[in-house]
């Protein structure tokens, strides 16, 4: 698998899935054929999370080739990232506690010889030895095989959840606070209290045509237990007045200025800020090359617009004294670093379908589900 760090890379994957694949994606779309087989998933996460395509631009896209109805479940999953995403903003503690909890678990187990044989896939389970490798050369995992390899670790290996989530941070090209984090709530059963996510070797060979053997797994355990509970933080995502001749701050998850709903306004200068330091969960070496690739590809295509900007590290958001705005960067490890340095001269700027869809993330995804097509009608 290939995931070359450009725009127009990631449009050429977009057409093609569409007009090859996308036809079958609700028929195939669980199955894992391996990572020589991804023909029957778009692939394209890796681009929407860091914002070289954006959600829009493919339910668009994919609209133009079939119906509403015979694309309703790719939609669907197109647009699970702003729900997460949407969700977590309502309630950014349950990120915050998590980074609490992840710090107290590393400590306990960074010796713990059941976490180091899972991160270094020398488990008895072979498939779960098979998808630690894939991870770490691909940067990438199939999404059901993100939910088998996330009970086998948490049910059958005992290992908490947190660790799970920190080690797919850590290595997929497409990780970001709200997916993966609620994902493996999800899987636990703590996102949805008491409905946990159960891997099973029937399930696994059905959806993998049968490539492993001898699974054995615990398949009769109980979900997590949590006690916490998150209130709505009732929030208005609205954006301030835009002044002309003021800088604008671009961070990783934002990386196609041209195609954005500021790209009319005039911005004196445009900051792509790089974090390869500042994170409590430390990305691996191509995960953070990956990031860098695409801000460098953000910058060729800003320049060629004759646009003036720069890449910067994140630290020298500090020495920024006048007032500067930036496309919000979503709850995670950059909006943690301007928030714990108190960087008020930040204003953010809100995506206009992060604006709308997110009022409709205050329940569970089958609600969010039912305002898919208002939400499409919309910006349509």
């Amino acid at each position: 698998m290939i995931f070359e760090a450009s725009r127009a890379k990631a449009v050429d994957k977009l057409t093609n899935f569409i007009e090859q694949n996308l036809s079958d994606y609700s028929k195939l779309r669980n199955f894992d054929f391996g990572p020589s087989n991804r023909s029957n998933t778009s692939c394209l996460s890796p681009y929407i999370t860091h914002g070289i395509i954006n959600e829009l631009e493919v339910v668009d896209k994919s609209l133009k080739k079939f119906s509403f109805a015979k694309n309703e479940k790719f939609i669907q999953e197109v647009l699970w990232r702003v729900y997460w995403k949407g969700w977590l903003e309502l309630r950014p503690n349950v990120w915050s506690d998590y980074l609490i909890e992840l710090g107290k678990f590393k400590g306990e187990f960074k010796n713990n010889q059941n976490y180091l044989d899972a991160i270094e896939g020398k488990t008895n389970i072979d498939c779960f030895n098979e998808w630690v490798i894939e991870l770490k050369e691909n940067n990438y995992l199939h999404n059901h095989t993100r939910m088998w390899f996330a009970s086998i670790w948490i049910f059958t290996l005992e290992l908490p959840w947190q660790l799970g989530a920190e080690f797919f941070m850590q290595h997929l090209f497409d990780g970001d606070a709200a997916s993966n984090t609620l994902g493996w709530r999800w899987v636990a059963g703590v996102q949805t209290q008491g409905k946990h996510y159960l891997a099973s070797e029937w399930n696994i060979n059905k959806f993998t045509n049968n490539r492993f053997k001898n699974i054995k797994l615990n398949e009769n355990a109980t979900s997590i237990f949590s006690d916490k509970t998150y209130s709505i933080n009732k929030k208005d995502f609205l954006n301030p007045e835009i002044l002309e001749d003021k800088t604008l701050l671009i961070f990783e998850n934002n990386t196609t200025f041209e195609f954005s709903d500021f790209k009319e306004q005039k911005f004196k200068k445009i900051l792509l800020v790089s974090n390869e330091t500042n994170r409590i969960i430390k990305l691996s070496e191509k995960v953070s090359k990956f990031k860098a690739n695409l801000l460098e590809d953000q910058k060729i295509r800003l320049k060629k617009k004759l646009i003036n900007c720069e890449t910067i590290n994140i630290n020298d958001l500090k020495n920024i004294t006048e007032e500067v705005y930036a496309l919000y960067p979503t709850v995670g490890e950059n909006l943690d670093f301007i928030q714990n340095n108190q960087l008020r001269n930040i204003k953010f700027l809100y995506r206009k379908l992060d604006q709308f869809s997110w009022q409709y993330c205050n329940k569970g995804f089958f609600n969010f589900k039912n305002y898919i097509p208002k939400i499409i009608a919309k910006f349509n």
